[in-house]
């Protein structure tokens, strides 16, 4: 039988981005993947979450380094544009890669 602590420490899901992981930041940052820059309204309802949240997420987001946010105006209407960084690109594909590991079908 294995070491439990040699068994612990080489399962995948060890791997998982905690920040990543919460399943609505998960859909934040999975939105953000396939697209340069996004409107946060667009990707709030993409993701079905009201303002408030998607507030909060964001700002964890930001905090851990993997969101830029960017505020503006069209015309006379502030707006705030997100896009994934390279850290946060590498640590989309990381966590996608361990939940790969963790289940191979994926």
């Amino acid at each position: 039988m294995a070491d439990a602590s040699t068994t612990d420490a080489s399962h995948p899901r060890h791997q998982l981005d905690g920040v990543i992981h919460s399943p609505v930041r998960f859909s934040i940052i999975a939105a953000l993947a396939s697209v340069d820059e996004a409107e946060v309204a667009k990707v709030r309802d993409a993701v079905e979450i009201s303002d408030s949240l998607i507030s909060r997420q964001i700002s964890t987001l930001d905090d851990a380094g993997y969101v830029k946010v960017k505020k503006g105006y069209v015309g006379k209407r502030p707006r705030t544009w997100l896009s994934l960084t390279a850290k946060g690109r590498s640590a989309y594909e990381a966590h996608l890669a361990a939940l790969r590991a963790i289940a191979p079908e994926l």
